[in-house]
């Protein structure tokens, strides 16, 4: 199975059926809902470079449903009031990422449970199931997603959604340094712009696991199901 290498594309060895086999993996879409994604001038963290993956992640989960491919949607949701975050202990990107992008008007009602903004936009089906709680970049804190892998017996995680230098790739150390092996979608994450996805994609492919696109994996999954 062919594999990106620091933006170079190869052929894995064998041994490598250890992060792609389809037995024991789970699917993880990371943050796709409207917090993000919409285009109303009132999303509180815009990342709309994520809403042109929202159709390949759907089209992918299908696929995993497909061939018995748990499906985990994980989004972030924090309590109203801001004990949570903003008059609690700020995460550190409330203060960092202006920086970058300037001022974001409406970022404290960011993540807030009972809002629109924590609808999903890409598709949830009856039987995927829902992560909520996560507060921070990693989709592992502080929320039961390992709890709810191990449970399931997962040993591998084939991870999309945005943004790929930040809560992707997080949620990627962890995994890895939970004891999971992880595979990133390169066609199915965002990040904040070309420079920082294709960074953090290398990060990955040379300190966590496996990078590769959705129709390569799928592939392979199918190769196993014969």
């Amino acid at each position: 199975m062919q594999a990106s290498v620091y933006g170079a594309r190869i052929e894995l060895p064998a041994a490598f059926s250890e992060f792609t086999s389809r037995a024991g993996t789970v699917a993880i879409s990371i943050d796709l809902h409207q917090g993000h994604l919409s285009a109303d001038p009132d999303c509180p963290c815009p990342a709309p470079r994520a809403r042109e993956v929202v159709d390949g992640v759907n089209a992918f989960h299908v696929q995993a449903r497909r061939l018995g491919v748990p499906v985990i949607h994980v989004r972030s949701t924090l309590r109203p009031g801001g004990v949570d975050d903003v008059n609690g202990i700020p995460s550190a990107w409330r203060m960092t990422f202006p920086l970058f992008v300037g001022p974001i008007p409406n970022a404290d009602a960011h993540a807030l449970a009972g809002s629109r903004w924590t609808d999903f936009v890409t598709d949830v089906e009856p039987g995927d199931l829902i992560v909520e709680g996560k507060k921070r970049l990693s989709a592992f804190y502080p929320t039961d997603l390992d709890f709810l892998l191990r449970n399931m017996g997962a040993r591998r995680v084939v991870l999309t959604g945005c943004m790929a230098d930040c809560c992707v790739l997080n949620t990627a150390f962890d995994a890895s340094n939970l004891g999971y092996r992880v595979t990133v979608l390169e066609d199915l994450v965002r990040g904040t712009d070309e420079a920082l996805e294709k960074a953090a994609l290398a990060m990955i492919s040379l300190h966590l696991g496996v990078v590769t696109d959705s129709a390569t994996l799928v592939a392979e999954w199918e190769r196993e199901a014969v």
